[in-house]
């Protein structure tokens, strides 16, 4: 048995590493043209909270109509238990520790090739529209949504609530009145317009400022929820950030519930406003729309949720994010994927849809997903890697910037302080030596059937691992590392394999430095 398992685990082959060299696109299969393309983007919105994953409360319409018509991925993951790191990976196709976009607040480097740039190269307009929070949207920004290669933004730093302050093409922020969701859709349909009239495909990143905390909604959405505050009056309190001061307070949850959820089926409905257009211009069959999380539920929102952990965590509820596809020309019939998938896979996926060659100088740590989209991928061929980085800014003096600091000062307020402000700065260090310690971290290795977990330091200074059997187990209950210790090797050495190689772009070497 151990021999069987431990041959599947070795399937896992080491390209994965080094999957630029065989992601070249290939041309769009079949008589269906370059499609549009729209990635949404939910923030802290965590696998278990939509209608169709069995969520007790949540009234989430649209997402579930293109959970039952489109194709719905049920191991859906967000690159990083958090934010910005995600993001990135959405971008690039690398894992954000390759750049040093280790946490939220951690911006990229200016020598990434984003999926901007890529589609700017077949024609593609591009836009990016709500939240960026991976540098400053500001204007001379080398990270920018403009110097990462989209044609139009209205963008902030990080996120935002009702009556958004955002930024035009980097420009001063100003007040968008109105729900945000709707605001940032508003921006996007006088953006695919037009596209339209420039007779462009295009591509048009949609990052919403829901339903990250602090939570506030329109009265009507706050009235599907008027029960829960009494519902869960027995739940403890919770703490998150008050709109009136920007600091903590302690609240009771169903209240918090309630608000967190008026702004989920705000975003669903806006979602929904987008679609109705599609399908009214005539665009919806060839318009690739892809949602998903950005990372799992916070700790003070977690309700309903059949998987163990939380944002900020490695296990499957601070990565398993909802992830939906819709695409009639090319997926005319409701499909329920169980492959895992992740947002680095994004970059290379959409290269391919649109005929143009993935980034071959570098290491990608996402694969091409159009054979799933086909029906012709059994299997992922390669695992996915998780690892949440201990930066060493704090034990180096003087740590060198990769950014010159004062384009790191965000521009667009927000409600919640942070380091005595109401706004967002961003850092990236430059690791010319990496050291044994780099290694540590809370880091994973996902294969198609196991699941390999290391702490750090939990027994005399020895990591703590954990395996698991996500088919049999995929609330991650039982720990197998003991009674296989073959698979836990295999995986352990694939693992310092990849971080051998994430280390190695830490330094610069993938742009020759």
């Amino acid at each position: 048995m151990n021999s069987m398992m431990n041959k599947a685990v070795l399937s896992f082959v080491f390209s994965a590493i080094f999957v630029s060299n065989t992601l070249a696109a290939a041309p769009v299969e079949g008589d269906i043209e370059r499609p549009n393309i729209i990635l949404l983007m939910g923030d802290d919105h965590g696998w278990e909270e939509t209608g169709y994953n069995g969520h007790p409360d949540l009234k989430t319409p649209v997402l579930d109509d293109m959970a039952a018509t489109g194709l719905r991925f049920d191991r859906f993951y967000a690159a990083h238990p958090s934010c910005s790191p995600t993001r990135g990976s959405v971008l690039t196709g690398r894992h954000p520790n390759r750049y040093g976009t280790f946490y939220p607040g951690y911006s990229l480097r200016p020598e990434e090739i984003t999926i901007g740039h890529l589609l700017g190269k077949a024609g593609y307009l591009r836009g990016h529209f709500g939240k960026w929070h991976v540098g400053t949207v500001k204007s001379g920004s080398p990270t920018n949504p403009g110097a990462m290669g989209f044609d139009q933004w209205v963008s902030h730093d990080n996120f935002f609530e009702l009556d958004p302050p955002l930024s035009r093409n980097g420009g001063p922020p100003t007040i968008h009145k109105g729900e945000s969701s709707s605001v940032v859709i508003g921006e996007t349909l006088r953006f695919i317009k037009r596209a339209r009239t420039q007779k462009k495909p295009f591509l048009a990143v949609v990052w919403f400022g829901s339903p990250h905390e602090p939570y506030s909604g329109l009265p009507e959405d706050l009235a599907l929820y008027d029960d829960l505050p009494v519902k869960y009056a027995d739940r403890a309190p919770v703490s998150l950030t008050s709109n009136e001061t920007g600091r903590r307070v302690k609240r009771p949850l169903g209240e918090v519930l309630r608000e967190r959820y008026a702004e989920i089926t705000a975003m669903d409905r806006a979602i929904g406003t987008l679609r109705d257009y599609l399908k009214g211009e005539g665009l919806r069959d060839n318009t690739l729309v892809w949602y998903c999380g950005d990372n799992g539920t916070p700790f003070n929102s977690v309700l309903a949720s059949p998987l163990r952990g939380w944002k900020g965590q490695v296990y499957e509820g601070g990565t398993r994010v909802p992830a939906v596809i819709e695409w009639p020309a090319r997926i005319p019939v409701p499909r329920a994927s169980k492959i895992n998938a992740v947002t680095s896979d994004m970059l290379p996926t959409l290269c391919a849809l649109a005929d143009v060659s993935a980034p071959n100088d570098r290491p990608l740590d996402g694969i091409n997903l159009v054979p799933l989209f086909d029906g012709k991928l059994d299997e992922r061929p390669s695992p996915i890697f998780f690892w949440g980085f201990k930066s060493r800014k704090g034990l180096k003096s003087d740590p060198k910037p990769w950014i010159d600091p004062k384009w790191q000062e965000g521009t667009t307020p927000l409600v919640k302080f942070l380091g005595g402000i109401r706004t967002r700065n961003f850092q990236n260090y430059h690791h010319p030596d990496i050291i044994e310690s780099d290694y540590n971290g809370a880091r994973v290795m996902l294969g198609n059937r196991h699941k390999l977990v290391i702490h750090d330091g939990k027994v005399d200074g020895d990591p703590n691992v954990e395996l698991f059997d996500l088919r049999a187990d995929p609330a991650e209950k039982t720990n197998l590392a003991e009674r296989e210790p073959a698979i836990v090797k295999t995986m352990q050495t694939q693992l310092r394999t990849w971080q051998q190689s994430v280390l190695k772009s830490l330094t610069g070497a993938d742009y020759g430095k």
